[in-house]
């Protein structure tokens, strides 16, 4: 009699354990699944497909960290693009200047209101003169904010009878902002200034 009641006892015993493993081992399944769903899901939000032309492209998104040297280097280079490629007509060269200062605070201003002041621009459309600008590099130190930049360009005037080369290095310093239709980087150039401007 005390031996089937010891054989109960220890088949109980037995069925707990075994239950209790049972249990556990669903918790952790569950567990697991779940992380590994939460993965997924998230995989899933960060990729975005896009139809073009009739084929689907899988596009991915990225922190602004990921991309934040070759967006700023985008927009002081669109920037220079703006301020110094102009063309002999008003209309274009307000167009532009207009644009640019979008990207830029009251120093890219300042310095406009000074080349209008003496004339600059009045002499491009007498002069029919083009003026363009190749940046050649644009070293930007992205590991102290604002981000200090500097632009090594050359610029070319060419007017009907001659060619004129000259060496544009120019600084400042860039502070993130909103972004914008009208500024799309999400920067603003702060403290612009030329510091060489002379001919090759």
């Amino acid at each position: 009699m005390f031996q089937q009641i010891k054989n109960i006892d220890t088949a109980f015993r037995q069925l707990r354990i075994f239950s209790l493993l049972v249990i556990l081992a669903n918790i952790g399944f569950t567990c697991f699944y779940t992380y590994r769903s939460d993965q997924r899901v998230y995989r899933a939000e960060n990729r975005v497909l896009i139809l073009l032309n009739g084929k689907v492209i899988n596009a991915m998104t990225s922190s602004r960290k990921d991309n934040l040297e070759v967006e700023a280097r985008d927009h002081v280079a669109t920037f220079h693009q703006l301020f110094f490629s102009l063309s002999p007509d008003d209309k274009v060269i307000k167009e532009h200047i207009s644009k640019a200062l979008y990207l830029a605070d009251q120093s890219a201003k300042h310095a406009y209101d000074n080349l209008e002041e003496k004339g600059y621009y009045a002499n491009l459309i007498a002069g029919n003169i083009n003026q363009s600008l190749q940046v050649d590099s644009i070293n930007i130190d992205t590991k102290s904010y604002p981000y200090h930049f500097r632009c090594y360009a050359t610029q070319q005037i060419i007017r009907q009878t001659s060619q004129l080369s000259r060496t544009l290095i120019t600084s400042g310093q860039l502070k993130e902002v909103i972004r914008s239709d009208n500024n799309p980087h999400g920067f603003l150039i702060e403290h612009w200034n030329t510091l060489e401007n002379k001919n090759l």
